[in-house]
């Protein structure tokens, strides 16, 4: 359920819980394209770090049909910006780099506790280490 259908009351003017502060579940099934407006795949988990309580990573399916086949990536949560306008997240990738990305199948997912993968994920994506929140626009 994305936020377009929860959260009809927010707006960054402080009248309701977006899109400053939202509840995770509202951002899951939210699609993700890129600058090209190609469509990345759709968040399907959002991972949080539970030794700092940020969000660390949002789990992004891509390249299957009908939920067959998708391969999924942990998308370091400071890779991602929120448009709001259109109700989905930008991530600043081509299709075909995110094809290489690490990955994994969801039966086998990483140890994503693990320094060394994370830093190959930070590394691949171009992100610092330090969790951050994404880039909200506000106006």
């Amino acid at each position: 359920m994305s936020y377009e259908y929860r959260d009809t009351s927010s707006s960054d003017q402080g009248n309701g819980p977006g899109p400053a502060v939202m509840g995770a579940s509202t951002l899951t099934g939210n699609d993700v394209y890129n600058p090209k407006e190609e469509n990345l795949g759709n968040i399907k988990e959002i991972m949080l770090d539970m030794h700092s309580g940020s969000v660390a990573y949002a789990v992004l399916s891509s390249g299957g049909f009908l939920g067959m086949g998708d391969r999924l990536f942990a998308v370091p949560w400071n890779a991602l910006t929120l448009d709001t306008v259109n109700q989905c997240f930008l991530l600043n990738m081509d299709a075909d780099r995110l094809k290489n990305a690490p990955g994994f199948n969801k039966d086998e997912w990483p140890n994503m506790a693990d320094p060394a993968w994370e830093k190959s994920v930070h590394n691949y994506y171009g992100t610092p280490l330090a969790i951050t929140k994404p880039n909200i626009p506000h106006g």
